[in-house]
């Protein structure tokens, strides 16, 4: 038995997010964003504490 061709629909990669073309720029994003939450959230807890 032969497996059935990829829907072509599905077989795209692109996360469909303007400004990103590859999941991979995604992760990245949220992951340097995550970070700099909390360097941002450490130094002002610092400074208003």
């Amino acid at each position: 038995m032969k497996p059935p061709s990829p829907d072509p629909a599905t077989d795209n990669k692109s996360p469909g997010v303007p400004g990103f073309r590859t999941w991979r720029g995604v992760y990245i994003f949220v992951f340097a964003f995550f970070v700099l939450v909390v360097v941002l959230l450490t130094i002002f807890s610092r400074c208003f504490a």
